[in-house]
């Protein structure tokens, strides 16, 4: 027994006077691996509680990433304070580190600090619906160095957190869910305007998911070269279950119907074309 005990107090290396032993080098990683394992089970019963109690996910997943951090740092220290390996002993190593992040790792500590500021200034919050350039989606969780968004098309991306701070974004619900909707047709020259807008109120109006206040809108556009434009404007809660764009295909298959029941054309491109000449034939002989 006394000669397991000799073998793993054998000094393999020191640093400032410290002595390291084969215990301790054996014994850092598996304590730092329970410690890991306590925190990350730890952190998910309390995110289960909490969102027993209706918190908001960002709020959860603020608080998760809090109690990960400060949890891990504490267990970290005490660990090496169990191990009798002085703090100090790792101060060469932190200067590697400090050099190293200030040459090569600057992009991840942005999208890292940046992640910090989305979570606890909340301008784009899970749930969110977002138009970043081309790319229109829903927030589904803000990662430490990236935010994950789901598209239209249901195709995930994962953005830099910095590049969501750095850049214009359009946050369709940073207030509330509220979205307006605007869908455009065009009827024929000749066609009763006064009927026509009663009509696309009444197929407005009989959709279930559009809202009653505000009120929605019709107006009388323009004169187009083809056709009379008509525009209409109606609000939708986006936290519903469809979508903007199902309830302006809803609102458009409403007015096809009812332009079709009261002999309303729906306008189309149309062009005369006028022939100016002469035909002219010539015979052989």
């Amino acid at each position: 027994m006394q000669e397991i005990i000799d073998f793993f107090s054998i000094t393999l290396f020191s640093i400032q006077d410290q002595e390291f032993t084969l215990l301790q080098i054996l014994a850092l990683p598996i304590a730092v691996w329970l410690a890991y394992y306590f925190i990350k089970k730890s952190s998910a019963f309390i995110i289960s509680r909490l969102k027993q109690k209706g918190l908001e996910p960002d709020l959860i997943l603020l608080i998760q990433r809090l109690y990960f951090i400060i949890t891990l740092l504490l267990l970290i220290f005490t660990t090496l304070a169990l191990l009798n390996v002085p703090l100090g002993a790792f101060a060469f190593v932190s200067g590697a580190v400090a050099i190293g992040v200030g040459f090569g790792a600057q992009n991840i500590i942005n999208n890292f600090i940046s992640g910090w500021i989305l979570m606890w200034e909340k301008p784009i919050r899970i749930g969110d619906f977002l138009e970043l350039g081309d790319v229109k989606g829903t927030v589904e969780t803000i990662n430490t160095r990236s935010t994950l968004i789901r598209r239209t098309d249901g195709v995930h991306m994962l953005i830099p957190n910095s590049h969501l701070l750095e850049n214009t974004v359009t946050n369709w619900t940073l207030v509330d869910r509220l979205a307006r909707a605007q869908v455009r047709v065009g009827v024929a020259y000749g066609s009763p305007t006064k009927l026509t807008e009663e009509l696309i109120y009444e197929a407005v109006n009989g959709h279930e998911l559009v809202l009653k206040e505000p009120k929605p809108e019709v107006a009388f556009e323009d004169f187009g070269d083809n056709a009379l434009i008509f525009d209409t404007y109606f609000w939708i809660d986006t936290g519903g279950e469809k979508g903007l764009r199902g309830i302006k295909s809803d609102v458009r298959f409403k007015i096809e119907e009812l332009f079709t029941a009261n002999n309303i054309v729906i306008a189309f491109p149309q062009r005369d074309v006028h022939l100016d000449g002469e035909l002219k034939i010539t015979r052989g002989s």
